[in-house]
């Protein structure tokens, strides 16, 4: 099996240091093994994705030495794939609709009743206000969130775990409590959007081939989440490397809204790649070539 890794931003601003560590160390890993790299665009966010954004991130990583693949894969491109997804699911009786918002999330959750209220990757774990085995011969509703139904899920999920390449190498083993303490029943599925991250970036990862997942560590915890889909839709489970973070000064992770420390106002003010590499902790490029000074066009994107 050939060694495929990817860097996935969402185009809704700037990459930061944070990105460029991210990209270089997947893209250096899948050259390393002779593997291959590949870019996807995670735009289903439609309301806060920028054309601009978008553009400037193919500029970034020229700019930086990181070559991929084409066509790249947009996930706006992509939600027939969604969807067929959530049907499957649907039609075995595992999500149901919910027209809870977080006010009344968060007023269930406050109930005197209620006790210590516990949190997952996602927030607090939803208290199952809507919770109802949904009648797979109806048609999905248009006007709810779509969320899995946890307690219907758990007899098909066993000896779940996944390998861990990262700081924290080794085997990862989760069981069933696991599941239902810190994980609930998570939204596959926004009324607003058609799916959710968890849902597109399982299946995304499956229809690209990717082997290994190199993301940051704040993204940890919600690989239960994705392993969890992944047996639940019959696909194969990646190996994953959760890197660490790239702080500031304070030892506050980066953020899009931290634009002092977006790549783009460094290449303004001057910086090289090598220097974007020092500050980020990673060894000098040896050989950028000529696309690293220069602006590109976007790339063709799959359709």
């Amino acid at each position: 099996m050939i060694f495929t890794s990817r860097f996935a931003p969402s185009p809704t601003g700037p990459l930061h240091l944070g990105h460029a560590y991210s990209a270089l160390l997947a893209h250096d890993l899948a050259q390393d093994r002779q593997g291959r790299f590949l870019l996807r665009i995670e735009d289903i966010d439609t309301s806060r994705a920028r054309a601009e954004y978008e553009a400037q991130i193919y500029e970034d990583l020229t700019w930086l030495g990181v070559t991929w693949e084409t066509p790249v894969l947009r996930q706006s491109k992509n939600m027939k794939i969604y969807r067929q997804a959530i049907d499957t699911l649907w039609k075995s009786g595992l999500i149901y609709p919910c027209t809870c918002n977080r006010r009344d999330i968060q007023a269930a959750l406050s109930a005197p009743q209620e006790g210590v209220v516990l949190t997952g990757p996602d927030g607090p774990i939803y208290p199952g206000t809507c919770r109802h085995v949904a009648d797979p011969d109806t048609p999905i509703p248009d006007d709810a969130a779509l969320r899995l139904n946890m307690a219907r899920a758990l007899p098909l999920l066993r000896e779940l775990r996944y390998t861990e390449t990262g700081e924290a190498a080794g085997t990862v083993d989760f069981t069933n409590e696991d599941l239902t303490q810190t994980l609930g029943d998570i939204v596959l599925a926004r009324r607003d959007m058609g799916t959710s991250y968890h849902l597109s970036v399982v299946l995304d990862d499956a229809a690209q081939g990717i082997t290994d997942v190199v993301r940051g560590a704040d993204l940890a915890e919600v690989t239960r989440i994705h392993v969890v889909l992944q047996r639940l839709l019959n696909l194969p489970t990646p190996v994953y490397h959760h890197h660490r973070l790239i702080r500031d000064e304070t030892g506050k992770r980066l953020a899009k809204r931290d634009d002092a420390r977006a790549i783009a106002r460094y290449r303004a003010e001057g910086a090289t790649p090598n220097d974007i590499c020092a500050m980020i902790g990673l060894p000098a490029r040896q050989a950028l070539g000529a696309a690293s000074s220069a602006t590109t066009s976007p790339p063709r994107t799959a359709r």
